[in-house]
Parts: C-alpha cells; sequence; structure tokens
C-alpha cells in the first residue's frame, strides 16, 4: 500500500477498503466472494474480449491476435484465456513493444475495466438479482456488506491505469473505433462498440 499511497493516493484510498476486507478473512471467504463475483451468477466476467465484444464474432478475432500477443512474449496463459484480465496484465509487463502496451491499456483494457465497473451500479445489480431469482429459482449472488470489494480492486486498476497512460493519444480518442498499425495488424474488421470510450489528457 505504500507504493500506491506515494505515487497513486487517489488509488490507495479505493484500495483500502479490499485490504481491509482481506486481512480480516480467511482464504476460503476471499475465493467464494471471488467466485460469485466473476463466475457463479456473474456481476461481470474477467475476459476482455467477451467485456468489449460479448458474443459477436470480432471476439474470436480479437482472441486469436492476443493468443498471439502472449507467444510473443512468452506469457504461460496456464488455464485461463489469453484476454483474461490477469494474464492481460501479466502480458502488459513482459512486452517490450511500446506501442503495443500503450494500445493495448488505451484503445482496450481501460474502456473494458469502464464497462465491468458499469455492472456493479446497484440499480443494474438488483435487476440482475430478479432475472436470476426469478430464471434460477435459487439466488446464489449475495450483498456483502457496504458493496463488493471486487469493484475497490477494479477502480484502484482503473485508476492506476489512467495516470500512467494519461499522456498516450490517438488519432480518435473520444471513441474507440479501429485498433491500431501495432495490435491487431491483421485483423481489419475489429473494432470496439460504439459505447466503448477513451477518456485521456490532452
Amino acid at each position: 500500500m505504500s507504493f500506491l499511497q506515494t505515487k497513486y493516493p487517489d488509488a490507495a484510498n479505493e484500495m483500502q477498503r479490499f485490504v481491509d476486507y482481506i486481512n480480516g478473512k480467511s482464504v476460503e471467504s476471499i475465493e467464494e466472494v471471488f467466485g460469485k463475483t466473476f463466475h457463479i451468477q456473474a456481476i461481470c466476467y474477467l475476459d476482455i474480449g467477451y467485456v468489449i465484444f460479448g458474443e459477436d464474432y470480432k471476439r474470436g478475432e480479437f482472441m486469436v491476435h492476443m493468443k498471439e500477443e502472449q507467444r510473443k512474449a512468452n506469457n504461460d496463459c496456464g488455464e485461463e484465456l489469453p484476454d483474461n484480465l490477469a494474464n492481460v496484465l501479466m502480458l502488459m509487463t513482459k512486452t517490450d513493444d511500446k506501442e503495443f502496451l500503450d494500445e493495448l491499456a488505451v484503445k482496450v483494457l481501460i474502456p473494458a475495466l469502464n464497462n465491468m465497473l458499469k455492472e456493479f451500479d446497484l440499480a443494474r445489480m438488483e435487476l440482475k438479482r430478479k432475472i436470476l431469482k426469478k430464471k434460477h429459482r435459487v439466488l446464489i449472488q449475495q450483498d456483502i456488506e457496504y458493496g463488493n470489494i471486487y469493484f475497490n480492486a477494479l477502480k484502484t486498476l482503473l485508476l492506476v491505469l489512467e495516470k500512467d497512460f494519461e499522456e498516450v493519444q490517438f488519432e480518435a480518442p473520444e471513441v474507440v473505433t479501429t485498433f491500431g498499425t501495432s495490435f491487431l495488424a491483421n485483423c481489419g474488421t475489429c473494432s470496439t462498440p460504439e459505447h466503448s470510450e477513451v477518456k485521456v489528457s490532452n
């Protein structure tokens, strides 16, 4: 936390609640909350391609190119998909391609995190609970007191990325329309949905 407090004070404030929670819980309890948040009747998903493209065929193209970038960086994705958030973050630490790194952060990861955080909106979560209860009869996802801690973790990550890449600009920074020349160079039809916005400093 000291590193965050020094370099990213806003992110440190956001992260404090997550740290306080996990320090007072068992590994099993933390894993249970993680599973209910991202896997079982999930609030949102950790596969970045799915967050951006949903079931659209463009996700397949995105996955192919992410797999290639992971291979080039010699990053073992284990049992998870190459666009899983943990694997994407590890890729960012291993790649030597600065242009790719900038584009991955600003045009892919930051918009994806913004979309993920929207799913923690109380009204949206309540609607989802009603649908799940009607469909499955049993509601597995329950509230954590004062909100889900993984919102704080994802928000922390977003704040760090926005600060680290605040000087990065592309020709059309307000709306993600296509991936650039370095990343997904051969993916001519890959573009993110119109609602995915990138907010960068001028």
